[in-house]
């Protein structure tokens, strides 16, 4: 049927007016995806972006391309994806530094609270409590008795991080506060420099990453007194929770997760929780983080949205009353 003239430019006005989303839109996606990987090929971040990487490609029908970008405690990585197109084509893979950076690295040129759309959590790694066998303390009672007496004599225990502002520091931190004494921090650059320092005996103590300390106690070559989760970890279930001995509430894990630059429309975003938490479901990739020492989370994008506020807001409160550098 002929429309009159008028009819007709009342029609094609109203579509000239309708929202975006009610038009046709490109399927997404119809090219290669760009995983940046904020830390070096090995770590953990890393190994689980390669990992799931060709389970996300067979999802979405694109190769999943990793890109390596690493310095600057993540933030070089962290700008590259800030001010990139919110299309769905630039990803994040990003650590525990998500949370500290903002703290720690000063001049940034975008920020971590607004820059970024969290998709979801990837992966939870518990720490370890461990200390060197010459230590006079076989149980965490023992060992927070210990501690005390020596830093009231002024002869404070000594630890080992993987490096000022890093979760094994942060971790001892927010540990130390909660003990009420104080010990003598030194840094590593990383933690296999860490671990070596405490099994020479150059440190005493350490909060170790499950991955770098499980054998170790097994072995006997270190003791380990608890650790960090809410609940025991099943390589070492003898050892108990800091939360579960004298310290209720404690909780610290390294993780990592996956961002979108803000603005990523959410039926994107949606599709990205989605595949990725398929992704980590796979028995093969569960078995192999399991066996690494890694968690698998997959979590909601709003739950992880609140788990990274929360854990910037508490990142935030050590390094103030801690005085956490990167010097």
């Amino acid at each position: 049927m002929k429309l009159p003239p008028l009819a007709r430019r009342t029609l094609l006005a109203g579509a000239a007016t309708l929202p975006l989303p009610a038009l046709a839109q490109p399927a997404w996606p119809t090219r290669p995806i760009r995983a940046i990987v904020s830390f070096p090929p090995g770590g953990a971040i890393d190994t689980t972006t390669r990992l799931i990487a060709p389970f996300l490609s067979e999802s979405l029908g694109q190769p999943i391309v990793i890109e390596n970008r690493t310095g600057a405690t993540g933030t070089i990585a962290g700008g590259a994806v800030a001010s990139a197109a919110p299309d769905g084509y630039t990803l994040l893979f990003d650590a525990s530094t998500h949370a500290s950076a903002p703290h720690l690295v000063r001049n940034l040129n975008f920020s971590y609270a607004t820059a970024f759309s969290p998709v979801t959590q990837l992966t939870s790694v518990p720490l370890i409590l461990v200390a060197h066998p010459s230590v006079p303390a076989n149980t965490i009672a023992e060992f927070l008795a210990l501690g005390r007496a020596r830093a009231a004599a002024g002869q404070p225990l000594v630890y080992a991080s993987s490096g000022n502002g890093s979760a094994a520091h942060y971790a001892a931190v927010l540990f130390l506060q909660r003990a009420g004494w104080e010990a003598t921090h030194v840094p590593f650059r990383g933690g296999g420099p860490a671990v070596q320092a405490l099994l020479s005996g150059t440190v005493q103590f350490h909060m170790g990453t499950a991955a770098s300390s499980t054998a170790l106690v097994q072995a006997g070559q270190l003791k380990g007194y608890a650790v960090t989760t809410r609940e025991r970890i099943p390589q070492l279930p003898a050892l108990p929770t800091l939360n579960e001995s004298g310290m209720p509430g404690y909780e610290w894990t390294e993780w990592g997760g996956v961002f979108a630059p803000a603005g990523t429309p959410a039926p994107i975003l949606d599709r990205l929780n989605t595949v990725i938490g398929q992704a980590l479901g796979q028995a093969a990739v569960r078995e192999r983080l399991n066996a690494i020492g890694m968690l698998p989370v997959a979590s909601p994008r709003a739950a992880f949205a609140t788990y990274v506020r929360e854990q910037q807001e508490l990142v935030g409160r050590l390094t103030r009353e801690a005085n956490v550098t990167l010097d």
